[in-house]
């Protein structure tokens, strides 16, 4: 490959290799990139959204009064439903499971696409995404510095939701075991537990979402449009998941293993709805994380 055609950070390590102090491993520092993304004006945004989220929801109870099931939502996994709205003010730990509830299906979707298609597109459009390359920091370690940090955001967002209910639940509903919607109950001493289960499997559940919108932040300049087209083409998938007449094929969507952490507020923990469900988002994520990375690597970058 001729020195015109070579990425910067190539032709760098080629012509002067005794650098002194260069360390491609070193560029662009992971707490580097965390603190530049944590300033930004969307992560407090989001992060007071969902924060704000519990209060809503409880002055909505305050309001409505006690959930009695007839308006209540449901989810499921496969044919199953459940309806935690029932027992949404029985403790804190059954309003922390309703915030889940009620925004897993499309709320955290939002913040795991901002913070994954924002990343590599809002580079391009602020014309700075050439200058770090040619500092040099290689592609290669720009992007996984840039999804290791989105990712952690994204993780951090769906933590922050259900710590804020616990401890605004408690402050309203005091604290309980956690009852269920079926009928019995799980134990105060289990329900963080399960709660962090549940946090951890619509994490896994949203690799797919995290790699669209990573995958898209690499093939345009319009940080806009890749976190739009990562929401909308979620949104398609949950909707091919109500069309009962794809039948099995359902089972291949992403979408239809979303609420399988269901099974981890049952007396007797369930794993193969979830595991089912992880496996297929992992699948995809990583298949999109890999063409992200592929056509970044020999995408001509002129922004």
């Amino acid at each position: 490959m001729s020195a015109l055609v070579q990425p910067p950070e190539a032709r760098v390590e080629a012509e002067h290799p005794e650098a002194a102090g260069y360390r491609a491993g070193r560029t662009l520092p992971l707490r580097v990139e965390a603190m530049r993304q944590l300033r930004r004006r969307r992560t407090l945004l989001m992060g007071g959204i969902l924060a704000a989220l519990p209060f809503i929801l409880i002055v909505a109870f305050a309001i409505g009064g006690t959930p009695d099931g007839e308006d209540g939502g449901g989810g499921g996994r496969g044919g199953g439903r459940i309806n935690l709205m029932d027992v949404a003010t029985e403790s804190a730990a059954n309003f922390a499971a309703t915030s889940l509830f009620v925004s897993a299906g499309f709320l955290l979707v939002v913040p795991v696409a901002l913070f994954c298609g924002d990343t590599v597109a809002s580079e391009a459009s602020w014309s700075s995404l050439r200058y770090l390359l040619a500092a040099p920091v290689p592609r290669v370690r720009l992007l996984w510095s840039k999804l290791v940090v989105a990712l952690g955001f994204s993780l951090a967002a769906m933590v922050l939701l259900p710590v804020v209910a616990l401890a605004a639940g408690t402050a309203a509903y005091g604290w309980g075991p956690l009852k269920l919607p079926t009928g019995g109950a799980l134990a105060a001493g289990d329900t963080v537990p399960r709660l962090a289960l549940v946090v951890a499997f619509i994490f896994v559940s949203q690799l797919v979402t995290a790699g669209l919108a990573f995958w898209l932040s690499t093939k345009t300049d319009a940080p806009l449009g890749a976190v739009g087209g990562a929401v909308g083409l979620t949104i398609v998938g949950n909707v091919l998941d109500a069309v009962t007449a794809l039948g099995s094929w359902r089972d291949f969507l992403p979408a239809h293993w979303q609420f399988a952490w269901a099974d981890a507020l049952q007396p007797e923990l369930e794993w193969g709805g979830m595991i089912k469900g992880a496996a297929i988002s992992v699948t995809y994520a990583l298949i999109l994380f890999a063409l992200a990375f592929r056509g970044f690597s020999r995408k001509d970058i002129v922004s």
